[in-house]
């Protein structure tokens, strides 16, 4: 039990929808005289489970309901789950950000969180007075951070605009020093939320150097958030694996990543996946303009399973609330592991978008799908091209590919996940 730096029981979060705080002043009312009476808060009794993708009728969700787990020092766990599932919820807990509606939360040590982009800086200060400002706010003093701050600069790579105002920081530069300083606080505990998707491919890997330093090297715990499976298995030995705000599967992190996989999988029961409550990345006034995802193969007809190299079309309908101009359609796939593999869109393939876009039907034909076999997901998405998303849907769909002997040679692709390419072969044979 010493060994334990982190501890949560039976903790639960619920929210009012549409409401600051407790909601009324009837309700707060109820909430004191029952307190009063030794008895328990009535509005705990009430409410639904965290499942965006079905419509309820209470006003009041459990963001997160019965999580329990214990976390020991040194251990490096990735929190895994599909958007809405309370993954960011359960952080700011552990941050105390905000506090549980039910159950406690015990932590031996320094926590060092990083939730958001440039959470704690002042737009109008200089980057150096922002590292002193944030330091102080993750509980740094300023002899510490005097002490880390050349190092803070240099891991950040923002030496030549140390003394420039963040508000003229791209969100690269941002999240590099806000992820620069909380990765240098001598913490025991460093949390991270999904900052990484902000930062290019070498900023990345230099984090998630520094997360494993952290955690192999120095024996500190962290707790990282991603949908990125590649990174989360490169770094964590354990996972947590969350659905609609509970706890599905905790333990090894290659069994976790296997069940958030299936998650993806077993989303769609039928050949034709309704997306239209689905939980939305990014979203234009909050319309879900994405209704229907399928594949259907040369015939026409609907399926979820393809052979490699087989002719198919990848099909969405849409209806928007308005006709919107410049429109760009896009789906990308994304193999077990959660790395994009393939991306088609309209711009890059025909160099042009449409106008007068409201209600239709998408379809991207491929003349030989070029993927190893394995189990892969689609995401869907319509932009107003260049500057605004109007619908972002991840995971819309999901099927499988696979092996054949596409050539006609008699061999077939071993099962391992990837693209091949169709090309020609030619050997050059030399003889002494």
């Amino acid at each position: 039990m010493s060994n334990i730096v982190l501890k949560a029981e039976d903790i639960s979060k619920q929210y009012r929808l549409g409401e600051i705080g407790t909601g009324t002043l009837s309700h707060d009312l109820n909430r004191f005289w029952a307190k009063m009476r030794g008895k328990d808060d009535p509005f705990l009794k009430i409410g639904e489970s965290n499942d965006r993708t079905q419509k309820g009728n209470s006003n009041y969700v459990w963001a997160l309901q019965d999580i329990n787990f214990e976390i020991e020092a040194g251990t490096a766990v990735g929190i895994i789950g599909r958007n809405g599932a309370g993954k960011s919820t359960l952080l700011k807990l552990l941050s105390k950000v905000t506090k549980p509606t039910t159950g406690k939360i015990y932590t031996k040590g320094r926590i060092a969180s990083l939730l958001e982009v440039g959470t704690g800086f002042h737009p109008e200060m200089t980057g150096k007075e922002n590292i002193y400002l944030n330091g102080a706010i993750l509980g740094m003093t300023r002899k510490e951070i005097k002490r880390k701050f050349d190092e803070i600069v240099d891991f950040a790579g923002v030496e030549r605009y140390i003394e420039t105002p963040v508000k003229r920081y791209s969100s690269g530069m941002y999240v590099r020093l806000a992820f620069a300083v909380a990765a240098h606080l001598e913490s025991e505990i460093l949390i991270v939320d999904e900052v990484l998707a902000v930062g290019d491919a070498e900023f990345q890997k230099k984090c998630l150097g520094k997360m494993n330093e952290v955690s192999q090297g120095e024996g500190r715990t962290v707790l990282f958030v991603s949908h990125n499976m590649s990174a989360v298995k490169q770094l964590c030995t354990s996972g947590i694996v969350m659905k609609n705000g509970t706890i599905e599967f905790s333990g090894d992190i290659d069994v976790s990543v296997e069940k958030y996989m299936n998650q993806a999988t077993s989303k769609v029961d039928s050949l034709v996946s309704d997306v239209e409550n689905a939980p939305r990345i990014k979203s234009k006034s909050s319309q879900n303009a994405i209704k229907k995802v399928w594949i259907e193969n040369e015939q026409g007809n609907p399926i979820h399973t393809i052979l490699m190299g087989q002719k198919i079309n990848f099909c969405y309908e849409y209806e928007l609330h308005e006709k919107l101009n410049n429109v760009n359609f896009g789906i990308s796939i994304c193999n077990q592991f959660g790395d994009r593999v393939f991306v088609i869109n309209n711009e890059i393939y025909q160099g042009k978008n449409y106008n007068n876009v409201q209600k239709g039907t998408v379809k991207f034909g491929l003349q030989e799908l070029l993927l190893l076999s394995g189990n892969f997901t689609i995401d869907v998405s319509m932009m107003i091209s260049g500057y605004e998303w109007i619908d972002f849907v991840e995971s819309a769909f999901s099927f499988s590919v696979e092996t054949y002997d596409v050539f006609n040679s008699g061999k077939k692709f071993s099962e391992n996940h990837g693209v091949f390419f169709n090309t020609s072969c030619t050997i050059n044979r030399y003889e002494s």
